[in-house]
Protein backbone atom coordinates (compact mmCIF):
# COMPACT_ATOMS: atom_id res chain seq x y z
CA UNK A 1 0.00 0.00 0.00
CA UNK A 2 0.89 3.73 -0.68
CA UNK A 3 0.17 5.36 3.16
CA UNK A 4 -0.38 9.20 2.45
CA UNK A 5 -1.58 11.85 4.79
CA UNK A 6 -3.54 14.24 2.82
CA UNK A 7 -5.58 17.64 2.98
CA UNK A 8 -8.95 17.93 1.36
CA UNK A 9 -11.80 20.25 2.03
CA UNK A 10 -10.00 21.93 4.61
CA UNK A 11 -9.12 18.99 6.91
CA UNK A 12 -5.93 16.22 7.31
CA UNK A 13 -6.19 12.85 7.25
CA UNK A 14 -4.86 9.77 6.04
CA UNK A 15 -5.56 7.41 3.09
CA UNK A 16 -4.01 5.14 0.38
CA UNK A 17 -3.39 5.75 -2.85
CA UNK A 18 -4.89 4.02 -5.70
CA UNK A 19 -3.90 4.66 -9.03
CA UNK A 20 -5.15 8.50 -9.65
CA UNK A 21 -7.18 8.03 -6.12
CA UNK A 22 -6.95 8.89 -3.00
CA UNK A 23 -9.18 6.80 -0.47
CA UNK A 24 -10.25 8.67 2.34
CA UNK A 25 -9.95 6.46 5.62
CA UNK A 26 -11.87 8.30 7.35
CA UNK A 27 -15.23 7.80 4.69
CA UNK A 28 -14.10 4.42 3.80
CA UNK A 29 -12.70 3.03 6.93
CA UNK A 30 -14.46 5.38 9.69
CA UNK A 31 -13.51 3.41 12.34
CA UNK A 32 -9.58 3.67 11.86
CA UNK A 33 -7.18 6.42 13.27
CA UNK A 34 -7.34 9.68 11.21
CA UNK A 35 -3.84 10.49 12.01
CA UNK A 36 -0.43 8.37 10.70
CA UNK A 37 1.36 7.90 14.05
CA UNK A 38 -2.05 7.07 15.90
CA UNK A 39 -2.64 4.39 12.62
CA UNK A 40 0.69 3.00 12.65
CA UNK A 41 0.26 2.43 16.94
CA UNK A 42 -2.96 0.56 15.88
CA UNK A 43 -1.17 -2.43 14.61
CA UNK A 44 -1.64 -5.19 12.03
CA UNK A 45 -5.45 -4.96 12.67
CA UNK A 46 -5.79 -1.52 11.26
CA UNK A 47 -3.52 -2.49 8.41
CA UNK A 48 -5.78 -5.40 7.52
CA UNK A 49 -8.62 -2.58 7.81
CA UNK A 50 -7.46 -0.58 5.81
CA UNK A 51 -6.67 -3.07 2.87
CA UNK A 52 -9.91 -4.41 2.72
CA UNK A 53 -11.50 -1.11 2.62
CA UNK A 54 -9.08 0.57 0.09
CA UNK A 55 -10.29 -2.87 -2.03
CA UNK A 56 -14.21 -1.84 -1.30
CA UNK A 57 -13.72 1.42 -3.78
CA UNK A 58 -15.28 3.73 -1.44
CA UNK A 59 -14.55 6.70 -0.46
CA UNK A 60 -12.30 7.86 -3.61
CA UNK A 61 -10.88 11.27 -4.38
CA UNK A 62 -9.05 12.18 -6.90
CA UNK A 63 -5.08 12.84 -6.35
CA UNK A 64 -5.47 15.78 -8.41
CA UNK A 65 -8.26 17.15 -5.69
CA UNK A 66 -6.00 17.12 -2.51
CA UNK A 67 -3.28 18.29 -0.97
CA UNK A 68 -0.30 15.45 -0.21
CA UNK A 69 0.89 15.91 3.38
CA UNK A 70 4.48 14.35 4.53
CA UNK A 71 3.49 10.64 5.32
CA UNK A 72 3.93 11.23 9.24
CA UNK A 73 3.72 14.68 10.07
CA UNK A 74 5.55 15.18 13.39
CA UNK A 75 7.37 11.88 13.85
CA UNK A 76 8.00 11.48 17.20
CA UNK A 77 11.89 10.88 16.85
CA UNK A 78 14.03 11.99 13.47
CA UNK A 79 17.43 9.64 13.69
CA UNK A 80 19.63 10.22 10.37
CA UNK A 81 22.64 8.17 9.38
CA UNK A 82 25.82 10.22 8.76
CA UNK A 83 28.77 8.72 6.26
CA UNK A 84 26.71 5.46 5.19
CA UNK A 85 27.64 5.15 1.62
CA UNK A 86 31.42 4.69 0.52
CA UNK A 87 31.23 7.34 -2.06
CA UNK A 88 30.29 9.90 -0.18
CA UNK A 89 32.65 8.85 2.60
CA UNK A 90 35.41 9.12 0.09
CA UNK A 91 34.53 12.90 -1.16
CA UNK A 92 34.79 13.65 2.44
CA UNK A 93 37.93 12.47 2.82
CA UNK A 94 37.07 10.96 6.00
CA UNK A 95 37.22 7.32 7.35
CA UNK A 96 34.37 4.93 7.24
CA UNK A 97 32.77 4.40 10.51
CA UNK A 98 33.44 0.92 12.65
CA UNK A 99 29.70 1.71 14.07
CA UNK A 100 26.67 3.94 12.64
CA UNK A 101 26.56 7.34 13.40
CA UNK A 102 23.44 8.96 13.99
CA UNK A 103 22.12 12.61 14.75
CA UNK A 104 19.19 13.68 15.43
CA UNK A 105 16.46 16.38 12.98
CA UNK A 106 13.63 18.00 14.90
CA UNK A 107 10.51 17.20 14.26
CA UNK A 108 9.68 20.66 13.22
CA UNK A 109 11.89 20.21 10.33
CA UNK A 110 9.60 17.97 8.81
CA UNK A 111 7.64 19.39 5.26
CA UNK A 112 5.86 17.67 2.64
CA UNK A 113 6.42 17.14 -1.75
CA UNK A 114 5.54 20.31 -3.03
CA UNK A 115 6.21 22.66 -0.18
CA UNK A 116 9.38 25.10 -0.43
CA UNK A 117 12.39 24.44 1.69
CA UNK A 118 13.74 27.56 3.03
CA UNK A 119 17.06 28.91 2.16
CA UNK A 120 18.66 30.47 5.51
CA UNK A 121 19.13 34.57 5.91
CA UNK A 122 21.93 33.56 8.10
CA UNK A 123 23.78 30.61 5.04
CA UNK A 124 24.34 30.27 1.78
CA UNK A 125 25.64 27.03 2.38
CA UNK A 126 22.37 25.20 1.73
CA UNK A 127 22.87 21.29 0.50
CA UNK A 128 20.77 18.39 -0.63
CA UNK A 129 21.10 14.71 0.23
CA UNK A 130 18.67 12.24 -1.12
CA UNK A 131 18.19 9.19 1.34
CA UNK A 132 15.87 6.13 2.00
CA UNK A 133 13.70 7.11 5.13
CA UNK A 134 12.29 3.70 7.32
CA UNK A 135 9.08 4.85 9.27
CA UNK A 136 8.88 2.58 12.33
CA UNK A 137 5.42 0.87 12.50
CA UNK A 138 5.63 -1.37 16.48
CA UNK A 139 7.07 -0.08 19.59
CA UNK A 140 10.17 -2.28 20.23
CA UNK A 141 13.76 -2.68 22.00
CA UNK A 142 16.97 -4.73 21.51
CA UNK A 143 15.62 -5.91 17.85
CA UNK A 144 18.04 -7.95 16.63
CA UNK A 145 19.07 -7.70 12.44
CA UNK A 146 17.46 -10.63 11.68
CA UNK A 147 14.00 -9.56 13.15
CA UNK A 148 13.66 -5.77 12.11
CA UNK A 149 12.23 -6.61 8.97
CA UNK A 150 9.27 -6.97 11.50
CA UNK A 151 9.33 -3.53 12.91
CA UNK A 152 8.99 -1.52 10.01
CA UNK A 153 5.70 0.02 8.81
CA UNK A 154 7.11 0.94 5.70
CA UNK A 155 9.76 3.00 3.15
CA UNK A 156 9.91 6.70 2.61
CA UNK A 157 11.88 9.16 0.44
CA UNK A 158 13.69 12.14 2.93
CA UNK A 159 15.86 15.04 1.88
CA UNK A 160 18.45 15.93 4.64
CA UNK A 161 18.74 18.94 3.63
CA UNK A 162 21.66 20.69 5.33
CA UNK A 163 23.15 23.94 6.31
CA UNK A 164 26.56 23.19 6.31
CA UNK A 165 28.45 26.12 7.77
CA UNK A 166 26.11 25.89 10.50
CA UNK A 167 26.73 21.96 10.83
CA UNK A 168 30.30 21.48 10.80
CA UNK A 169 31.10 24.39 13.06
CA UNK A 170 30.45 22.24 15.97
CA UNK A 171 31.15 19.01 17.19
CA UNK A 172 27.32 17.85 17.07
CA UNK A 173 25.11 18.51 13.57
CA UNK A 174 22.04 19.23 14.92
CA UNK A 175 21.56 22.93 14.67
CA UNK A 176 22.88 22.70 10.62
CA UNK A 177 20.34 19.50 10.18
CA UNK A 178 16.56 20.56 11.89
CA UNK A 179 15.91 24.33 10.23
CA UNK A 180 11.93 24.57 9.75
CA UNK A 181 11.63 22.77 6.30
CA UNK A 182 14.88 20.93 5.85
CA UNK A 183 13.53 17.54 6.11
CA UNK A 184 11.09 17.11 3.12
CA UNK A 185 9.56 13.59 3.06
CA UNK A 186 7.16 11.22 1.34
CA UNK A 187 4.81 11.28 -1.07
CA UNK A 188 4.07 8.07 0.17
CA UNK A 189 4.82 5.54 2.92
CA UNK A 190 4.89 2.29 0.89
CA UNK A 191 4.43 -0.86 2.93
CA UNK A 192 7.04 -3.37 2.64
CA UNK A 193 5.02 -5.98 0.40
CA UNK A 194 4.55 -3.46 -2.15
CA UNK A 195 8.62 -2.43 -1.93
CA UNK A 196 10.15 -5.93 -1.76
CA UNK A 197 13.90 -5.79 -0.98
CA UNK A 198 15.10 -2.18 0.57
CA UNK A 199 18.62 -2.98 -0.39
CA UNK A 200 17.73 -3.16 -4.10
CA UNK A 201 16.47 0.33 -4.95
CA UNK A 202 17.65 3.07 -7.67
CA UNK A 203 17.88 6.64 -5.74
CA UNK A 204 19.06 9.70 -7.91
CA UNK A 205 18.77 13.18 -6.42
CA UNK A 206 18.37 15.82 -9.41
CA UNK A 207 18.75 20.20 -8.85
CA UNK A 208 16.81 21.94 -11.51
CA UNK A 209 16.78 18.48 -13.80
CA UNK A 210 20.52 18.46 -13.21
CA UNK A 211 21.49 14.76 -11.83
CA UNK A 212 23.70 15.50 -8.88
CA UNK A 213 23.77 12.05 -6.99
CA UNK A 214 23.01 8.54 -7.59
CA UNK A 215 23.03 5.19 -6.40
CA UNK A 216 21.57 2.10 -5.45
CA UNK A 217 20.49 1.34 -2.02
CA UNK A 218 22.85 -2.21 -2.21
CA UNK A 219 25.95 0.31 -1.51
CA UNK A 220 24.63 1.08 1.49
CA UNK A 221 27.42 0.63 4.43
CA UNK A 222 24.96 -0.19 7.38
CA UNK A 223 21.79 -1.33 5.84
CA UNK A 224 18.27 -0.76 7.54
CA UNK A 225 18.43 -3.80 9.28
CA UNK A 226 21.55 -2.85 10.70
CA UNK A 227 20.51 0.77 11.47
CA UNK A 228 17.36 -0.91 13.60
CA UNK A 229 19.05 -3.12 15.72
CA UNK A 230 21.74 -0.33 16.30
CA UNK A 231 19.52 1.82 17.83
CA UNK A 232 16.94 -0.20 19.44
CA UNK A 233 19.90 -1.26 21.71
CA UNK A 234 19.78 1.92 23.63
CA UNK A 235 16.21 3.57 23.24
CA UNK A 236 12.74 2.68 22.46
CA UNK A 237 11.55 2.75 19.03
CA UNK A 238 7.88 3.91 18.62
CA UNK A 239 5.56 3.62 15.50
CA UNK A 240 6.10 7.01 13.49
CA UNK A 241 9.64 7.15 14.21
CA UNK A 242 11.97 8.11 10.83
CA UNK A 243 15.30 6.58 10.34
CA UNK A 244 16.81 8.45 7.48
CA UNK A 245 19.79 6.24 6.30
CA UNK A 246 22.51 8.62 4.47
CA UNK A 247 23.51 10.25 1.36
CA UNK A 248 25.93 8.85 -1.25
CA UNK A 249 27.99 10.76 -3.01
CA UNK A 250 27.32 13.84 -4.80
CA UNK A 251 26.41 16.30 -2.67
CA UNK A 252 26.91 19.93 -3.44
CA UNK A 253 29.52 21.00 -0.36
CA UNK A 254 31.92 18.20 -2.34
CA UNK A 255 31.64 19.90 -5.50
CA UNK A 256 34.36 22.65 -6.96
CA UNK A 257 33.41 25.22 -6.32
CA UNK A 258 30.47 23.71 -4.11
CA UNK A 259 27.29 24.68 -6.13
CA UNK A 260 24.64 25.77 -3.09
CA UNK A 261 20.95 25.17 -3.69
CA UNK A 262 19.47 29.03 -4.04
CA UNK A 263 16.24 30.53 -4.20
CA UNK A 264 14.41 29.79 -7.95
CA UNK A 265 15.72 26.02 -7.87
CA UNK A 266 14.01 22.74 -7.65
CA UNK A 267 15.37 19.51 -5.76
CA UNK A 268 13.91 16.12 -6.94
CA UNK A 269 14.77 12.76 -5.03
CA UNK A 270 13.60 9.91 -6.81
CA UNK A 271 13.77 6.46 -5.18
CA UNK A 272 12.36 3.25 -7.08
CA UNK A 273 9.42 2.16 -6.03
CA UNK A 274 8.80 5.03 -3.70
CA UNK A 275 8.31 7.86 -6.48
CA UNK A 276 9.71 11.03 -6.41
CA UNK A 277 9.91 14.12 -4.03
CA UNK A 278 10.32 17.40 -5.42
CA UNK A 279 10.66 20.44 -3.57
CA UNK A 280 11.37 24.13 -4.94
CA UNK A 281 13.74 26.91 -3.00
CA UNK A 282 12.59 29.87 -1.73
CA UNK A 283 14.26 32.24 0.78
CA UNK A 284 13.39 31.90 4.27
CA UNK A 285 10.09 34.19 4.59
CA UNK A 286 9.88 33.60 8.52
CA UNK A 287 10.29 37.24 10.42
CA UNK A 288 10.31 37.38 14.17
CA UNK A 289 7.15 36.14 15.82
CA UNK A 290 6.28 34.85 19.66
CA UNK A 291 2.66 32.88 20.22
Amino acid sequence: MKLVTFTHSGTTRIGIVRDDAVVDLAVAAPGLPTEMCAFLAAGDNALDVARTAADSGDGQVALTDVQLEAPVLRPPKILAAGLNYKDHIAETGMDAPKIPIFFNKQSTSVTGIGKPVHRPLESEMLDYEGELGVVIGKRCRRVPKERANEVIAGYTIVNDVSVRDWQLRVPTMTMGKSWDTHCPMGPYLVTPDEVGDPHALDLKTEVNGEIRQSTNTRELLFDCFDLIEHLSTAFTLEPGDLISTGTCGGVAVAMQPPNWMKAGDSVCVTIERLGALENPIIDDPTVTWIG
